[in-house]
């Protein structure tokens, strides 16, 4: 198991810096950001992949610092109602696709995308109850007139340039959030499809990531190190649906966290035990939104406690007693 970065908490700063820093604490692996909410700070497919100087110049730097691209991030909403929004993440994936294959990385990562209730809708409608059965009736027309659909195309988009992972970030606000959403819709598309596992996007929702991994077991292509604290009294309160704005950590009932200050070592290390257990072994990718922390403090603290706890190094050949 390999540590790496999600390197565009560091967008403000030039690739080059950036790598320095990143080898300057131990790291050699990054997911770099490509296209869609990640941004392009530090990568620009449609750039790249027009100008061969400027790939040349890209690819140098990783060299020159000895560090190499675990996937590409290009996270988004491709089916969003609106259609120039939807055509701008469309494109973006598209094109973090064909620069992976000139990278030869196989892994581009995203979310599944929601659409809105029908075609006429301005926004994206997230469904989460049965009943009234609108509801019910949106959902139908969301997964088989747009989901399904979009991605078996865009699936076949993929593997016809060499991507064979596609990894969805199970993020709550689109169509796959949870692990019944994820295998319900890799097993209309096809393996082409995975999961990015984010355990924080799980915990708040009350799902236990050993048994999300469990149940994935085999379609896991990508994991995210980020944590989660669910605050006890806000959530009796008010239960785990919360709207407040992010930076309101006093009032919210769960915030993001670094690795660590959300769950304890128990936590991670049955995690990243279950992980190997069911075949994950590529890199845990810290992905930084602790409000709490400065970037620079709380990305230090959490490979120092991934590196403790979590990153195992050798991989077991046979057993020592057998």
């Amino acid at each position: 198991m390999k540590l790496s970065v999600l390197a565009n908490l560091y967008g403000a700063k030039p690739l080059d810096e950036t790598l320095k820093i990143l080898t300057g604490l131990g790291i050699h692996t990054v997911e770099i950001g490509a296209g869609g909410y990640p941004g392009k700070a530090h990568c620009n497919p449609e750039e790249l992949l027009a100008d061969e100087k400027k790939f040349r110049e890209f690819t140098d730097t990783f060299k020159k610092y000895d560090v190499e691209i675990c996937a590409l991030a290009a996270h988004g909403n491709a089916l969003h109602p609106n259609p120039e929004t939807a055509r701008q993440y469309d494109s973006d994936f598209k094109n973090a696709v064909l620069l992976a294959e000139k990278l030869g990385i196989d892994t581009v990562i995203t979310f599944s995308g929601c659409p809105g209730d029908s075609e006429n809708s301005k926004y994206p409608n997230w469904v989460t109850c049965p009943w009234p059965d609108d509801y019910l009736k949106i959902l139908d027309w969301q997964w088989n007139e747009k989901l399904i659909p979009y991605w078996k195309e865009t699936g076949k988009f993929a593997l016809d340039h060499n991507v064979t992972h596609i990894a969805f970030e199970m993020h709550p606000g689109f169509c796959v959030y949870n692990p019944e959403t994820m295998l319900k819709l890799r097993d209309a598309v096809g393996e082409v499809l995975g999961a990015n596992f984010d355990p924080s996007h799980l915990v708040w929702q009350g799902i236990d990531p050993v048994a999300a991994i469990r149940k994935l077991a085999g379609a896991i292509y990508h994991v995210h190190a980020k944590d989660t604290k669910v605050d006890t009294y806000n959530t009796a309160t008010n239960g785990v649906l919360d709207t407040k704005h992010y930076s309101d950590e006093l009032h919210r009932s769960w915030i993001f966290r670094t690795v660590g200050y959300g769950n304890n070592e128990t936590y991670w290390n049955d995690l990243v035990s279950n992980l190997r257990l069911c075949g994950y072994d590529k890199v845990l990718s810290i992905e930084h939104e602790d409000s709490v922390m400065t970037i620079d403090e709380g990305l230090k603290k959490a490979i120092a406690f991934l590196n403790r706890v979590c990153i195992f190094e050798e991989k077991p050949t046979t057993m020592s007693w057998a």
